[in-house]
């Protein structure tokens, strides 16, 4: 995606442009919000939302550009980053590119909520980062991790808040929560990586369609997000979720 608005904006600009992004994500992960920010002293002119919508893909939207002061860091500042991960446990052909598809009619709901609540309770997600000795640390504070399912118990939606995340951590977490589902993984031993600090020698993400980024919040900035996630899932989002 950089690579891409990094193009459209040159082109409208003509010149060659660098963007920074609040995050970064898995091929197929999908973001219903994102920001970026780019250095452009002098004015332009025109209407650069609307001429960007224009040039750019079907699945990229521009909704606001925003001038700021100073040296904001559209990476660096961000103080809270939410993410979703949607699961389908039937067969939807309408739903295969925006939730992940588990044939997994007997989960065992109960003790998936009981994983996630001890999320927020630990802050070193070593155990659940394929390549922790790669980066500085794995210190994450969570501050929300909660599991939801519609009125039929067959569509599952996992939110979790933090500061910050570790590549493919998310999908890695929700890979556990599927293994407790299916009983076969306790939650003592979900905790066990989480107080000992140890990566498992296997690590089998969750796959990626699943995964929103869904809200980032800044100190000097925080936006409702202008459209939330797929028309397919809007519904039951917003009628028959109900915390686990």
């Amino acid at each position: 995606m950089q690579k891409i608005l990094e193009t459209a904006i040159g082109k409208l600009l003509k010149k060659t442009i660098a963007i920074v992004g609040c995050g970064r994500t898995d091929a197929r992960v999908h973001a219903s919000q994102f920001f970026f920010h780019v250095d452009i002293e002098e004015n332009w002119g025109f209407d650069l939302c609307f001429r960007l919508n224009k040039i750019l893909p079907y699945d990229i939207a521009i909704f606001d550009i925003i001038p700021m002061q100073g040296q904001p860091h559209a990476r660096f500042d961000a103080i809270q980053r939410t993410y979703d991960y949607f699961i389908h446990t039937y067969k939807d052909p309408f739903l295969s590119s925006f939730s992940s598809f588990y044939l997994e009619p007997d989960l065992d709901l109960d003790k998936m909520k009981a994983a996630a609540i001890l999320l927020p309770l630990y802050n070193d997600y070593r155990g659940f980062c394929k390549c922790p000795d790669r980066i500085d640390h794995t210190l994450c504070y969570v501050s929300s991790a909660v599991l939801f399912a519609d009125s039929n118990g067959d569509k599952l939606r996992f939110r979790i808040s933090a500061n910050r995340f570790l590549s493919k951590m998310i999908r890695i977490i929700v890979g556990r929560l599927l293994e407790i589902g299916r009983r076969e993984m306790s939650v003592d031993e979900f905790e066990h990586y989480l107080i000992n600090k140890e990566t498992p020698k296997i690590i089998i993400p969750a796959h990626p369609q699943g995964l929103y980024l869904s809200k980032v919040i800044y100190p000097y900035l925080d936006i409702p997000p202008r459209t939330t996630f797929t028309s397919a899932l809007q519904n039951s989002m917003d009628i028959n979720w109900r915390e686990v």
